[in-house]
C-alpha cells in the first residue's frame, strides 16, 4: 500500500504530493494525519490519497512512521475544499489544511480531558458506626447518582475513597469532560411570524443563493431559527456565521434557548481547550448547529441543510492575512458539495451581492418592515459646520446634548457610535506640522488618555506621550480627531450620575468581555453605550430609544471606492439600534458634509436609491462589480530589495498590455498607502481588468509574480483595505 501525503509545511517550494510506503502493521485512512521522514527530519503530514501502486521506484520509497489519531481528521468534504482553495486563492495545499483544524491541535498542544467519577455499586453495605466519613460519602452518592473524584477527596479525603473502593463499595470510571463555551442565559421567546417572515421561509429550498434582504429589526434572526429548524426535522445540520465575536453572545444565547445542545461556538475569544472540544462536539456529530464567526465556515460539519451568513456585507468576512479567502467562496462551495441552501443576510447588503441579484445569480428575498410593526427611527441630520458658528466647538451639538438628557430623564439607554477607538487619532506640532508616527509602521499613533500613551493600531507598539515637539521643540502640541475614549470622558463631564460603557477593541481583549459589557448595559438603567462598530450591527436592546453618530463623515472621504458604500451600511445598521421595542427610536447624525448624496439616502433609509446611485457611478469608471482590481503586494525587512522584486513583476506583468491591450484597463507600480508595517517596506501592483478575461489574467498575474518572488508576496482580488 501507499500514500501520496501533503507536508504541513507553508513554503511554496514544498507545494506538492510527496508518496511513501505504508507499512503492513499501519491501518491508514484518507485524511489522517500522519508521522513521516522528510530529509533528516521527522514532520507531520496529510494523507490524501491511497492505492496500490506508486509513480516512483518502491524500494527507494522511505515509509510513513505512524499516525497521530485512529481517525481521519478531514474529511473528505475538507479535501475537495483544499483543491479549490489551493486553485482560486493561489494558495499552498498546506496552509489551506491548517485551517481546517484547531490550531493548538495540530501543533499537539490541546488533547481531550478526563476525569475519574464514581459510583455507589453496593447500596446495602453498613460501614462501621465511627466510620462518620464513609458514611457521609455513601450518603452523598445515593443522593447525587455520582461524583468526581476531585469533588468527593475534598469532602471526604482520598483515604476514605480508596477505602470503600478497595472493599468494591464503589466503583470508578472515566469520563470525558467538556471544556463549554460562557453562554448567556435565556428563555426562549415564542415569537409569532408576520406574513413576511413566514414567504421568506417558504421562498428559500433548494440548491440557490438567496439575498435575505431586511430593515434592521425585520425579525431576520427569526428566519435563521425557523429555517434552521426545518432542516433538522429532516435530519440535516447547519453552519450560521457572524462577522465578529461581539455579535455571538445574544446570538448564541437565542440559538441555545432554542436548541440547546445541539449549537456549537467557535470564534477566536475561545480558549484553546474550549475551541478543540467544541471542534470535536462537530466533528463527533454531536453538535448540529455551528454558530461562529469567519473560521467556522469551516468547521467539520457533514450532512449540510443550510449556510447562513449574517451581516453579509461586512468585509471581516474577508482574510486580509494568509492564507486569504472570501467567506462568501468557501460558503458557496460547502453549500453546491451539500446541494443545500446559501443565505446571505443584510439590512445593506453589499453593492457586490445585490448587483448579483440583478444579474440573476441570487435570488432576492425581501423583509421590507420591522418585525413589530413600527417605523425606523427618524435621522435627523446636524450640520457641525452651522454648529462651530454658533460657537459650538465641543463634539456634540446641542441637539444631541439635549435628546442625551432627555434618554436619562425617562431612564432609558443611548449608544454613541464613533468608530474610532483611543482618545485621539494623532498627535501633531502645531508650529512645525511633525505627527507623532511609529517606528516599525508609517501610520500616525493614536493617543490612548487611559495609559497615557501612544499606540500604534498596526503592531502594537507603545511610546511615551508628546510634550515636546522632537522637530523644532516647540511645546505646541495638538491632539487630533476624537476617539472613543475622549467621548466618554465628556459624557461623562456631562452626566457624572450615568452608567456609561465603552466596547471597542480595548475594553474587549480579555476572555468573554464582550458578554459582561453587553449583560451590564442591558440590566442598567438609565445608560450610554459608547463604541465602534462593534456595536453598530445585530444587538437588540429594547430600551435604546436614541443612538448618536458623533463623526459620520469618518469613512466617508478614504482613499476607497467603497467608502461611501461602507458610509451608508455604517450609519443605516447603527441606527437600526434605536426604537426596536414599544418606544420611538430617533437618531441623531453629526455630518461636517450635510449635502453629501450619501446622507439623503441614509436618512430615508433608502438602500434601492442609493444601490443605482452607487452602481451607476462604479459602472461609469469601471470599478467593481463591474471590473476587477487586482493588487499584488510584496514585502521585505530591506526596502531596496523589496523595490527591486517590485521592478522585476512588474516589467513581467507589464507584457500582459500586448496580449490583453483592450481588457486592462489600468496597469501600475507604487509604494503601498501605508509604506511600512512591522518594519516591513510595502510596494504595489494595480491592475484593473475587464470581467470577460479576469481570471485568466488573475491567473498569469500570479504566475509571473511567483516567478521572481517567493514568500514576500500577495495577491488580492478587489481588497478591502486599499492601505
Amino acid at each position: 500500500m501507499f500514500a501520496k501525503v501533503i507536508i504541513d509545511q507553508d513554503v511554496k517550494a514544498l507545494n506538492k504530493i510527496f508518496e511513501y510506503s505504508v507499512p503492513e502493521d499501519l491501518s491508514l485512512q484518507v485524511g489522517m494525519r500522519v508521522f513521516v521522514p522528510f530529509g533528516k527530519r521527522i514532520v507531520q503530514g496529510y494523507v490524501v490519497e491511497l492505492g496500490s501502486t506508486c509513480s516512483y521506484d518502491k524500494t527507494k520509497l522511505k515509509s510513513i512512521i505512524s499516525a497521530l489519531e485512529d481517525f481521519s481528521a478531514i474529511k473528505p468534504e475538507m479535501l475537495q475544499l483544499m483543491r479549490f482553495m489551493a486553485k482560486k486563492n493561489h494558495l499552498t495545499m498546506a496552509s489551506t489544511l491548517r485551517l481546517f483544524l484547531p490550531s493548538q491541535m495540530r501543533e499537539g498542544k490541546v488533547r481531550e480531558i478526563y476525569e475519574t467519577f464514581y459510583t455507589l455499586l453496593q447500596h446495602d453495605f453498613q460501614p462501621k458506626k465511627n466510620a462518620q466519613k464513609q458514611i457521609a460519602l455513601l450518603k452523598h452518592l445515593k443522593d447525587k447518582g455520582k461524583s468526581s473524584s476531585t469533588e468527593l477527596a475534598n469532602l471526604f479525603g482520598y483515604s476514605t475513597i480508596k477505602t470503600l473502593f478497595d472493599k468494591g463499595v464503589i466503583a470508578r470510571q472515566k469520563e470525558r469532560i467538556e471544556r463549554k463555551p460562557f453562554v448567556l442565559s435565556r428563555q426562549d421567546k415564542k415569537v409569532q411570524l408576520n406574513a413576511m417572515q413566514k414567504k421568506a421561509i417558504e421562498t428559500i429550498s433548494g440548491q440557490k443563493v438567496f439575498l435575505l434582504h431586511g430593515v434592521t429589526g425585520s425579525g431576520k434572526t427569526e428566519v435563521y431559527m425557523h429555517l434552521i429548524e426545518r432542516e433538522l426535522s429532516q435530519g440535516k445540520n447547519a453552519l450560521l456565521l457572524v462577522p465578529e465575536i461581539s455579535l455571538t453572545p445574544q446570538i448564541m444565547a437565542n440559538f441555545k434557548a432554542r436548541f440547546g445542545d445541539f449549537v456549537a461556538l467557535l470564534h477566536s475569544g475561545l480558549s484553546a481547550g474550549e475551541r478543540f472540544d467544541e471542534w470535536k462536539r462537530i466533528f463527533s456529530g454531536q453538535a448540529r448547529i455551528v454558530v461562529g464567526a469567519r473560521s467556522a465556515v469551516f468547521a467539520p460539519v457533514e450532512n449540510l441543510g443550510i449556510i447562513i451568513i449574517d451581516e453579509e456585507h461586512e468585509q471581516s468576512y474577508i482574510s486580509e492575512s494568509n492564507p486569504r479567502y472570501f467567506t462568501h467562496d468557501i460558503a458557496l462551495f460547502r453549500a453546491s458539495y451539500n446541494h443545500c441552501p446559501l443565505v446571505l443576510g443584510s439590512a445593506t447588503p453589499s453593492v457586490d451581492s445585490y448587483q448579483k441579484v440583478i444579474d440573476g445569480q441570487y435570488q432576492l428575498v425581501q423583509l421590507p418592515t420591522r418585525a413589530n410593526g413600527r417605523d425606523l427611527p427618524a435621522i435627523q441630520i446636524v450640520d457641525m459646520i452651522g454648529e462651530i458658528r454658533r460657537g459650538n466647538n465641543g463634539i456634540f451639538s446641542a441637539q444631541l446634548i439635549a435628546d442625551l438628557a432627555q434618554v436619562i430623564a425617562n431612564k432609558k439607554q443611548a449608544m454613541m457610535f464613533i468608530n474610532r477607538r483611543g482618545y485621539s487619532s494623532f498627535m501633531r506640532c502645531r508650529d512645525c506640522g511633525y505627527v507623532a508616527k511609529c517606528s516599525d509602521c508609517d501610520v500616525s499613533l493614536v493617543y490612548h488618555r487611559e495609559d497615557n500613551r501612544l499606540k500604534c493600531h498596526y503592531c502594537g507598539k507603545q511610546f511615551k506621550v508628546l510634550t515636546r515637539c522632537p522637530n523644532c521643540k516647540s511645546e505646541n502640541i495638538k491632539q487630533g480627531a476624537v476617539g472613543t475614549e475622549q467621548v466618554v470622558a465628556k459624557l461623562k463631564e456631562l452626566f457624572p450620575n450615568v452608567k456609561i460603557l465603552r466596547m471597542d477593541n480595548d475594553t474587549t481583549s480579555t476572555k468573554n468581555s464582550h458578554q459582561k459589557i453587553l449583560e451590564e448595559f442591558k440590566n442598567s438603567l438609565p445608560a450610554i453605550l459608547v463604541g465602534t462598530q462593534m456595536i453598530a450591527k445585530g444587538h437588540d436592546f429594547e430600551n435604546v430609544t436614541l443612538v448618536g453618530i458623533v463623526d459620520a463623515d469618518q469613512s466617508l472621504f478614504q482613499a476607497d471606492y467603497r467608502s461611501t458604500e461602507r458610509t451608508f451600511q455604517l450609519i443605516t445598521q447603527v441606527a437600526g439600534r434605536a426604537g426596536r421595542s414599544k418606544d420611538e427610536g430617533k437618531v441623531v447624525l453629526q455630518t461636517y458634509a450635510p449635502r453629501h448624496y450619501v446622507y439623503k439616502f441614509v436618512s430615508n433609509y433608502d438602500y434601492q436609491g442609493f444601490f443605482k446611485k452607487e452602481a451607476n457611478i462604479r459602472q461609469t469608471a469601471c470599478f467593481p462589480p463591474f471590473s476587477r482590481i487586482i493588487r499584488l503586494l510584496i514585502s521585505d525587512n530591506d526596502e531596496n530589495y523589496a523595490r527591486e522584486l517590485l521592478k522585476m513583476c512588474y516589467t513581467e506583468i507589464e507584457k500582459l498590455k500586448d496580449e490583453y491591450q483592450n481588457q486592462i484597463l489600468y496597469l501600475d507600480a507604487m509604494k503601498a498607502p501605508i509604506k511600512k508595517i512591522q518594519n516591513k517596506f510595502r510596494y504595489q501592483i494595480l491592475l484593473r481588468t475587464k470581467l470577460d478575461k479576469a481570471d485568466e489574467i488573475e491567473e498569469k498575474v500570479f504566475e509571473a509574480a511567483n516567478k521572481i518572488v517567493k514568500n514576500n508576496v500577495f495577491l488580492e482580488v478587489n481588497p478591502t483595505n486599499m492601505s
